[in-house]
């Protein structure tokens, strides 16, 4: 990670200076404004101090770099010294956005800033945001809308998250497997999944459970499954399960319940991938609630690692008005979303996520569910 220090007269040069040596990829970092002595230290000018990084992996080749042969050599980082340069990075970064370092933004992005840490983006993912709408503000001539700003945002948003695989249910695989921590809803949204197989796709659907732990959930389940006319297999164990599979061998879809058990607990994790084959047949959500904190997400997501996570389901979207975790997550994880739910309705209050739909929910476009 390349990083420089820049002084000019005013941000738009500092921003020519910084496009010109870094490249377009460049990082804002941090900006001030520094007084500069004059002759026998009278007449003081004011400058724009500005601290810009860029990953020479990375980064598009600066117009400089482009003109000139390279005839030098440039040895790779090794790995531990590159991790060591973005650990430091973020941890500058963290420092900068905590300190209140990003004071010299003009007023339109100023308010974009409030509006990101308001909806709990992390600080890392909000100052990537926070640079690339800077850098089009002087690109633009520092002369936009505040309608025009946040079509940026909404752009940049859908841009960063079009990397990762969105939409619901495959069809790939026979067996579709939800898990995750108690509270989340699981069980409401497989009956969901399953309703919309059955009556949109017009899918031979059956429900097996391995939440054995609570009878209120196999209840639970039993009771969508009679609603839908589909057969419910309960197992105990993984001979249970194998049994299970041969017995609803003939059918398109099969949807498993998991209990839901203190995520903190490795144990848990271990015994339901004892319990569950996951092979290839197998297509596994991780479900996670948005009404929890983003770092609990990430550590839910950390212990379920052990298991294929193909895609995230976030619920209870309408108990909170910060969604700013969705964005966390499939960042940090690099995973996207199949379904977000918004409320207890089935089979409605369920839709499958987009990269637009999620970038509308942050800049607070008004959702039709």
């Amino acid at each position: 990670m390349k990083v420089k220090k820049f002084v000019a007269s005013s941000m738009p040069e500092a921003m020519k200076m910084i496009r010109a040596e870094l490249g377009n990829d460049a990082v804002i970092l941090n900006s001030k404004v520094v007084h500069k002595k004059g002759f026998l230290g009278l007449f003081s000018r004011k400058n724009i101090e500005v601290i810009a990084a860029v990953d020479p992996k990375q980064a598009t080749p600066p117009v400089q770099q482009i003109k000139e042969k390279r005839k030098e050599r440039i040895e790779p980082l090794r790995d531990e010294q590159l991790l060591k340069e973005i650990q430091q990075l973020k941890a500058t970064i963290h420092q900068l956005t905590q300190g209140g370092a990003m004071e010299h933004y003009p007023s339109l992005l100023k308010v974009i800033d409030a509006h990101l840490i308001d909806q709990e983006i992390s600080d890392d993912v909000r100052a990537m945001f926070m640079s690339a709408l800077l850098q089009r503000w002087y690109t633009s001539g520092a002369n936009a809308s505040d309608d025009e700003v946040k079509k940026w945002l909404h752009d940049d948003i859908v841009k960063t998250l079009s990397s990762f695989s969105f939409g619901g249910i495959s069809f790939q695989k026979k067996y579709v497997n939800v898990v995750g921590p108690t509270g989340v809803g699981k069980t409401t949204t497989l009956a969901k999944m399953a309703a919309d197989c059955v009556i949109t796709h017009h899918k031979k659907v059956a429900f097996i459970t391995t939440d054995t732990y609570r009878i209120a959930a196999i209840d639970q389940l039993k009771t969508y499954a009679k609603i839908l006319n589909v057969p419910l297999e309960v197992c105990y164990n993984v001979d249970d399960f194998r049994q299970a599979k041969e017995k609803l061998a003939s059918y398109d879809i099969v949807f498993i319940d998991t209990a839901g058990r203190n995520f903190r607990n490795a144990q848990y994790v271990n015994d339901l991938k004892e319990m569950i084959d996951f092979n290839e047949e197998m297509e596994t959500f991780l479900v996670l609630s948005l009404t929890a904190k983003w770092r609990d997400m990430k550590d839910i997501y950390d212990q379920f690692s052990i298991i294929p996570i193909h895609k995230f389901i976030f619920t209870k979207v309408d108990e909170t008005s910060r969604h700013g975790a969705m964005i966390n997550m499939m960042i940090q994880c690099g995973i996207g979303a199949a379904y977000v739910t918004h409320g207890q309705n089935v089979p409605d209050d369920i839709v499958e996520a987009t990269p637009q739909l999620v970038a509308n929910m942050i800049t607070g476009v008004e959702q039709r569910w």
